[in-house]
């Protein structure tokens, strides 16, 4: 199983499955991550977190503890 966490930057990858509950799974899909959604991977920080990632023509900026909850292709 490949998550967002495991995408390179420069690479695009598109949304399978949502993984987590309740609240937390509720959050990622009010920010437009949904089942079919490309995702493009601009760039991580320095440290390594947060990345940030244009999506639905938008520009946002996600922790890598969410990427792992976000199955992609």
């Amino acid at each position: 199983m490949k998550t967002l966490k495991d995408v390179n930057v420069g690479e695009t990858a598109v949304v399978v499955r949502l993984h987590g509950e309740g609240a937390v799974k509720r959050r990622i899909m009010d920010m437009g991550i949904t089942k079919g959604v490309e995702i493009y991977v601009r760039k991580v920080a320095p440290l390594g977190d947060p990345m940030e990632l244009n999506l639905r023509g938008y520009e946002l900026s996600l922790r890598k503890a969410d990427a792992e909850m976000i199955e992609v292709k």
